[in-house]
């Protein structure tokens, strides 16, 4: 297994070598995990949480008109702040 050696910035900053970001597949701006195992650290893309939700909740119908849906949703979102006022 090949190793790679950064530097430390005064920050504590460390840049990931290309070889290694190319490997993995990270991207500018992807999150990373780190886990400590002993004196070693690991570092690997950090898993999306939209991506760990994606399919939990089934659409309505299909295609989804997510048009409609957020129509709905400003609708009642204005309907419970009138309802809310009128109690103030």
């Amino acid at each position: 297994m090949p190793e790679f050696q950064t530097t430390i910035t005064p920050k504590g900053q460390v840049t990931i070598p290309g070889e290694i970001r190319a490997r993995v597949g990270l991207k500018p701006r992807d999150k990373v995990t780190f886990e400590v195992d002993g004196d070693a650290v690991k570092i690997r893309r950090a898993s999306s949480k939209v991506l760990a939700g994606y399919g939990s909740v089934k659409p309505r119908q299909k295609p989804e008109d997510f048009r409609s849906l957020r129509e709905q949703f400003e609708s009642d979102v204005a309907r419970e702040a009138t309802e809310r006022d009128r109690r103030a």
